[in-house]
């Protein structure tokens, strides 16, 4: 199937954003030869800055691919916002729906058209302490098994350094480097026929995040924790460390004794 056309909106999202980022940030990318020159695919990407999205799509960009990125149904019916988002061909999400697959069937569709869909599966910055992907939710999975179309893991990293996940300034000097490598496609050949499970869906997913992390440790060159950080394991062992300080008995306090109590007399 032939790649879209980039049309003026993307175009235009370029012109406003491309020259910021070359100032701000160096480029060191890599693996662009895995990105497919035809039909669609889904890239599953790691996310450890606000800014991070703009230098990712600006990547992409520069492989005449351009990235459709998921975002909330409700940003696409805003005024100028809206416009954009509908004119750069974004993908709406719509969390209301009961239905989980149709939740993303406007990705499926986007897919099936040769679009180039773009996850980050994590669903917001990590929260990993050392900035390594962590647990993620099984959206891209699913698209993928429904359409079995290729899943090209990608790792990013240097627009932490320079807007840090949930700081609220940027760190503008030195000038950072924004690093991407891009492998080959997962094989999730094994999971296509079956039943799409919670617990299949949960299995491709880690496959689909190792990965996404395997890239990022050749990146950084170091190895990654063998158990990805689970903010939802966090949040449950913080509560049972809560509850068990709130329920451990209180010292007793002993009260002052006067000079009776000490055996001297008055």
């Amino acid at each position: 199937m032939p790649r879209r056309r980039i049309g003026f909106w993307y175009r235009l999202a370029a012109v406003i954003c491309k020259p910021p980022l070359v100032v701000l940030i160096k480029r060191d990318w890599r693996g662009m030869e895995n990105i497919p020159a035809e039909g669609g695919f889904i890239t599953a990407v790691n996310h450890n800055s606000h800014v991070d999205p703009f230098a990712y799509a600006h990547y992409q960009y520069n492989t005449g691919r351009v990235p459709r990125f998921l975002a909330k149904s409700g940003l696409f019916r805003k005024g100028f916002v809206g416009a954009a988002m509908r004119g750069t061909g974004q993908i709406p999400v719509y969390r209301e729906s009961t239905d989980a697959l149709s939740a993303f069937r406007a990705a499926i569709d986007a897919v099936e058209r040769g679009e180039c869909v773009a996850f980050y599966p994590e669903g917001t910055l990590t929260r990993d302490p050392d900035g390594w992907p962590m647990t993620a939710k099984t959206g891209a999975a699913r698209v993928a098994l429904q359409t079995r179309c290729p899943v090209i893991p990608v790792a990013q990293w240097g627009c932490n350094e320079l807007l840090p996940p949930y700081a609220k300034k940027p760190s503008l000097l030195p000038r950072k480097t924004h690093q991407v490598l891009a492998g080959p496609p997962v094989d999730l050949a094994r999971f296509y026929g079956k039943e799409m499970t919670a617990e299949l869906l949960k299995e491709a997913t880690e496959v689909i995040m190792a990965a996404v992390t395997r890239q990022l440790e050749e990146i950084r060159g170091e190895k990654a924790p063998e158990t990805p950080y689970d903010p939802r394991r966090e949040r449950i062992e913080q509560r049972r460390r809560t509850q068990s300080q709130q329920t451990q008995p209180r010292p007793t306090r002993t009260r002052t004794q006067g000079p009776q109590a000490e055996g001297q007399s008055t």
